[in-house]
């Protein structure tokens, strides 16, 4: 097992961003578990739009995920049942403004990273 794989320990979930939903407004797609490790950080970094905003924790997870979409650090049996449709309404769910990924030295395995 790799040292990315390694540290992250923690469950989360995550909701991919929002979708049309035909009708003017939108939604989002499932709620999913995902392995991650949660830094509760502040740092200033550049959003997508070349914004200089403060995050509220970066984290690094075990799949590509999407700019606009949330994280909540806990499991799903946390969330009561219209949380897990929409993310705005779990308390302690933040909005993803950024995403990276860094290749490993040997081009094997990714560092996906999320702002929020």
């Amino acid at each position: 097992m790799s040292l990315i794989s390694r540290m992250r320990k923690q469950t989360a979930v995550y909701w991919p961003s929002p979708v049309s939903d035909g009708r003017g407004g939108y939604t989002y797609g499932d709620a999913v578990e995902i392995v991650v490790r949660w830094e509760d950080i502040h740092e200033v970094f550049l959003s997508v739009d070349g914004e200089e905003v403060v995050s509220n924790a970066r984290v690094y997870v075990d799949r590509v995920v999407d700019e606009l979409g949330f994280l909540f650090l806990g499991e799903l049996t946390d969330l009561d049942s219209s949380a897990l449709v929409d993310p705005m309404l779990a308390d302690g769910a933040f909005l993803i403004r950024k995403f990276e990924s860094l290749p490993n030295l040997r081009n094997t395995e990714n560092l996906y990273t999320g702002m929020l």
